[in-house]
């Protein structure tokens, strides 16, 4: 037989060392979280144990040995959670206690602001549940065993949270995890048996193993009902209970906006529970982070993050599905093979889809929060999923030239727009302000006709996916020729232009070859000089920049420039004489209209010299 290891002395890592400073401190009001978090450990640890036991039948001789047990001790002044299911080997309690492998912990940590309520609805959801016990505690001991190794292999973690922990072989007969609180003189209430029994109802109630409270004169008596809340008959669970599963599920003290939940039964059997959250994830946007919801087939647990049953866009989704008709044995090739997944991730897509629709309805001040925290998310679906496209559309909300504070849905622009306009107009921009000040919304704003304003990065490409709703056309105001509706004003006539301005528009060409393809009047324009028009199929400068970011070569097109001959500053460039002057003043009428945009200029420096220049000039 080996010889044990020796006890060693650690450090944490250093994030570790700054989070558990802030624990010791008492950060958090909310002590009683920690059994929450330890509790909700023990739960998973459970879990796991019964998915590999599936592979692996030896590991568990008895299902119905899984179980939680909580003992309290007075006179010892601890209290124990432990734990018969997976266990930690001494390489996996070193990285698992010592480190903290989230990517979003330093996130964590930036975000503790000293709001002691805000701050202990964060812990949890970055993986770092377990050091919630040195909020009560001076010392934490844990002894674990794993499922697949011998007694012998035990062993004991133990810290007292001030920057170091030791790592010994110990005893333990049995698989799993016992963590042992040595309490803090000001957490005698954790004693108080009344007080955990209320604690395991109020958190843990719907935990799926039974929960066990001993005190040394008593024997163990469950305390949870350990029935799954999924299974039981919507009519008998309460409001309470749904909102306690969200924040066991999610480890998110914030209220979800709303949630459905639903047993389908017939040719497809199985039941859902989903949340739609209030508050966005730290790594909602990173698209390879783990996403999903919860798996359980027949009751088993199968996996935290089950990407199969939604679609990327819905991510922020969180929640349960409870299959019967997938096998035990079920892995994520067969979840990606199995011809049930698809039909269950298309009627789940379509039922979240519908809780959004319900929630637009019901209470639009929700929907609102949703939208500021969701919307861009969202609107990745109008590109990845063309089977729910116009339902996605009629969820997208809008700033528009009506509404600049308040966003709008398609179906409100299309109920006020006037009856000679077949089009709904938009406009893609850096920002919120720049979109609002365009000098392609001019002749829009004077006809009272509505234009939807963009700013997400995303919504060229989004957008570029929705080319009609409900049978109406988009377009994008700042590309190609552009036929306005009257708008209710008696149409205007545009003259063709004389000999004088079709002269200045052939030398503004001539001036401007490097960067323009044609130079035209503007039927946007009202109070600007000039501006700047792509072509139909040419990328946007949003996607442009997407492409650059990833080293993709782009396509060399140049834009239009569209130019107001009603302006004096177009008056005083058609009088100019001199060509040189000429050429300098096109040119900064063209780095004007890039700058009304919003948008960088490619040689900042030669506007500025370019400008002096002319101003020294006129000075002069």
């Amino acid at each position: 037989m080996a010889e044990a290891p020796a006890t060693e002395t650690f450090g944490f890592q250093a994030e570790v060392k700054q989070l558990l400073r802030l624990m010791v401190h008492s950060l958090y009001s909310d002590r009683e979280i920690f059994l929450r978090e330890l509790i909700s450990n023990a739960s998973d640890a459970n879990d796991r144990l019964r998915f590999e036991s599936l592979q692996q039948p030896e590991l568990l001789d008895d299902a119905a040995s899984l179980e939680i047990l909580i003992e309290i001790d007075a006179e010892a002044r601890t209290i124990t959670v432990a734990d018969t299911g997976i266990g930690m080997s001494r390489e996996e309690i070193i990285e698992q206690l010592g480190t903290i492998a989230h990517s979003g912990t330093g996130r964590f940590l930036e975000n503790l602001t000293g709001d002691q309520k805000k701050d202990s609805q964060l812990i949890g959801q970055f993986g770092v549940g377990f050091y919630s016990a040195f909020i009560v505690a001076n010392e934490v001991t844990v002894v674990s065993r794993r499922a697949d190794l011998p007694a012998d292999a035990a062993v004991a973690w133990i810290s007292s949270g001030e920057g170091e922990y030791s790592v010994g072989p110990a005893g333990k007969e049995r698989p799993g995890t016992r963590v042992t609180l040595k309490l803090k003189d000001d957490a005698a209430e954790f004693l108080d048996e009344h007080r955990i029994r209320s604690l395991i109802r109020k958190y843990s109630d719907h935990v799926g193993f039974p929960i066990r409270l001993k005190t040394p004169d008593k024997d163990a008596e469950q305390v949870n009902r350990a029935r799954a809340l999924w299974t039981r008959p919507r009519g008998e669970i309460k409001n309470e209970e749904y909102l306690e599963f969200y924040r066991h599920v999610t480890h998110d003290f914030a209220e979800p906006l709303t949630f459905s939940h639903n047993k389908v039964e017939g040719k497809r059997e199985y039941t859902s529970l989903l949340y739609v959250p209030s508050v966005a994830p730290m790594d909602l946007w990173n698209r390879e982070a783990p996403r999903g919801i919860k798996l359980y087939v027949q009751r088993v647990f199968i996996t935290d993050h089950a990407a199969e049953f939604l679609p990327l866009y819905l991510r922020f989704i969180r929640g349960v599905v409870d299959s019967n008709d997938l096998s035990l044995n079920v892995s994520r090739e067969m979840l990606q093979q199995d011809p049930a997944i698809a039909a269950m991730r298309s009627a789940l897509t379509k039922r979240v889809l519908d809780m959004l629709e319900r929630l637009t309805d019901e209470d639009p001040a929700k929907y609102s929060t949703f939208w500021s925290q969701f919307g861009p998310t969202l609107k990745e679906g109008l590109a990845e999923d063309a089977a729910n496209r116009e339902k996605i559309a009629a969820l997208i909300r809008f700033r528009t030239t009506r509404s600049e504070q308040e966003d709008r849905s398609l179906d409100a622009y299309l109920a006020d727009k006037d009856a000679s306009q077949d089009r709904i107009y938009y406009l893609i921009s850096e920002s919120a302000a720049a979109a609002a000040a365009s000098p392609h919304l001019e002749a829009f704003r004077d006809r009272n006709i509505e234009a939807l304003l963009l700013a997400d990065r995303i919504d060229e490409w989004a957008l570029n996916y929705l080319t009609e709703y409900k049978g109406i056309a988009l377009k994008d105001v700042s590309r190609g020729e552009l036929e306005l509706p009257d708008g209710g004003k008696a149409p205007e006539i545009q003259a063709e232009p004389d000999k004088e301005q079709k002269d200045l528009l052939k030398r503004l060409k001539r001036a401007l070859r490097d960067k323009v393809e044609e130079v035209r009047p503007s039927p946007r324009l009202r109070e600007s000089a000039a501006c700047i028009v792509l072509g139909e199929q040419d990328l946007g400068y949003q996607m442009k920049e997407m492409l650059k970011a990833v080293g993709q070569a782009l396509p060399e097109t140049k834009p239009s420039l569209e130019i107001n001959l009603e302006h004096p500053l177009i008056a005083r460039l058609a009088a100019e004489g001199d060509q040189d002057r000429f050429a300098k003043l096109a040119h900064l009428v063209y780095d004007q209209a890039v700058l009304a945009e919003g948008r960088q200029l490619e040689d900042p420096a030669r506007f500025v010299r370019l400008l002096n220049e002319l101003l020294f000039d006129a000075g002069g």
